[in-house]
């Protein structure tokens, strides 16, 4: 394969804030995630999609809601009590009720911006769901987490793939991806990861984010390196707040019918920021390891204003 051209542009600058918005001009996001299935129930799950939640609120979405199941969706609002909550019914094994659970989707996307699927989701019975998030055409959606994985396992992909998306993959995700879809190439090979990425973004049309030091931005024809690394960024949560982050990021500037920006660059500022973020906190705490997902959101509203027009 021919790889992709090498993009050494800076992101675009954030568009600047209307005076007179309101929460109906900013965007709603929704998120989907949480997990009771498994025999477990662990706040964890829950947690990171209320990570998520946050970060597209520090992003200045105007409302978000997290689409969970019932039996956790009060952790999530506990932990981000700003978001609406919606809940879908589970089994007694934890597993989504259908059709019920395809209905509660289908009234949370009708009124959404932007979508985000995956963190903390979980893998078992949701496949359901992540492939009505695929065939979704009427806003942007960002893929990460469990829904990659549940991606993976689903034969002839390609042929639902209707969304325009972006999807986060960090390495383990990427290969699990690429053996389903036989791309060969190393996400961790410094000088093939561009290769790789582009790879995917072209089997399924969209934008890939391989994460990890060096994360690439691809929409498969020219490929964007985040010079960024960080060691603060190495733990739970921070990659659920990128994902919210874009879903904020999207919800404002990729609307239809007329976006500010392509995904393509609204992927690039997220990443941007998310590194941005990480250094500010670091920075402040004098640290190299220690922080909470929640901490680097909040650092989320302060880095995008530095990255704003005038």
């Amino acid at each position: 394969m021919t790889g992709p051209a090498i993009d050494d542009s800076p992101p675009p600058r954030v568009p600047a804030r209307s005076a007179d918005g309101h929460k109906g001009t900013f965007g709603t996001v929704l998120i989907v995630g949480g997990c009771v299935a498994g025999g477990t129930r662990m706040i964890g799950a829950p947690a990171l999609a209320a990570a998520a939640a946050t970060a597209a609120f520090r992003a200045g979405a105007g409302l978000v809601k997290v689409l969970a199941p019932a039996p956790v969706l009060d952790v999530v609002l506990g932990i981000a009590p700003s978001a609406t909550g919606l809940s879908f019914a589970v089994d007694s094994e934890g597993l989504p009720r259908l059709p019920e659970c395809i209905e509660s989707f289908d009234r949370a996307l009708a009124s959404c911006n932007a979508l985000v699927v995956g963190p903390g989701l979980g893998s078992l019975g949701t496949s359901p769901l992540v492939l009505r998030a695929i065939q979704h055409e009427d806003a942007p959606v960002v893929l990460d987490a469990d829904a990659l994985n549940v991606l993976a396992e689903i034969p002839e992909l390609w042929r639902d793939f209707r969304c325009a998306a972006v999807i986060t993959p960090h390495p383990g995700e990427f290969r699990r991806l690429a053996q389903a879809f036989k791309i060969t190439e190393d996400p961790d090979e410094p000088e093939r990861r561009g290769h790789a990425a582009a790879a995917l973004a072209q089997r399924l049309g969209c934008i890939v984010v391989l994460k990890g030091a060096g994360t690439v931005v691809t929409d498969g024809l020219r490929a964007w390196v985040s010079n960024a690394a960080n060691p603060v960024l190495g733990t739970a949560g921070t990659g659920d707040v990128l994902a919210g982050l874009m879903g904020g990021l999207l919800a404002q500037h990729a609307r239809r019918p007329k976006a500010d920006l392509a995904l393509y660059d609204i992927a690039r500022i997220a990443v941007r920021a998310h590194a941005l973020a990480a250094e500010a906190w670091a920075g402040t705490a004098r640290a190299s390891g220690g922080m909470l997902a929640l901490e680097l959101a909040a650092c989320l509203p302060a880095v995008l204003e530095s990255q704003r027009m005038n």
